[in-house]
C-alpha cells in the first residue's frame, strides 16, 4: 500500500512539475509579445521607452539596474542633472554632454567607486538620444 502511494504520489508531482513549468514557459512568451520591456508604474515618452529597451537589449541594465537603480555601474534614476563625483576627484554635472560621453567613451570620466569598466557598445546615435532621454526621465 505504501509503494502504490508513493507512486501516485510521484506521479502526480511529475504531473504538477510539468503544469509548472508550462505555465512560467507561457507567461514569459505572454510577457514577452507584450512589447518588450514594460512597467505599469513607470510612465516614459515614446522615445524614453524607446531608450529602456535599447538599455535593455544592449545590456546595459546588467549593470545599471532594470529601473536604472544601478548596481555594479552607476545608477541612473535621478542622474540627469545631478553633480557627480569622478575618480580623480572632480565633479562634472550630468548634463546631456555628460551623459553622451559617458556612453561613447566610458573610459573618459570614471564615477568615484565604481571600478568595473563599462564595455564599448555599438549604440547608433539615435539610440544613444533615446537612452538618455530614458535616464533624463528616471526619477
Amino acid at each position: 500500500m505504501a509503494r502504490e502511494l508513493s507512486a501516485r504520489l510521484e506521479r502526480l508531482l511529475d504531473v504538477t512539475t510539468r503544469v509548472s513549468l508550462v505555465s512560467s514557459v507561457l507567461a514569459v512568451v505572454l510577457a514577452a509579445g507584450c512589447g518588450g520591456v514594460s512597467d505599469p508604474d513607470l510612465v516614459l515618452s515614446p522615445l524614453g521607452q524607446q531608450g529602456r529597451e535599447v538599455a535593455a537589449d544592449a545590456g546595459c541594465t546588467a549593470c545599471h539596474g532594470d529601473r536604472g537603480q544601478g548596481s555594479v555601474g552607476p545608477a541612473w534614476a535621478g542622474l540627469s542633472g545631478a553633480t557627480v563625483e569622478l575618480d580623480d576627484g572632480t565633479t562634472v554635472v550630468a548634463d546631456d554632454a555628460y551623459l553622451h560621453r559617458s556612453i561613447t567613451d566610458p573610459a573618459a570620466e570614471k564615477v568615484t567607486g565604481y571600478t568595473i569598466a563599462m564595455p564599448d557598445n555599438a549604440l547608433s546615435a539615435d539610440e544613444i538620444d533615446a537612452v538618455i532621454a530614458y535616464i533624463q526621465e528616471l526619477e
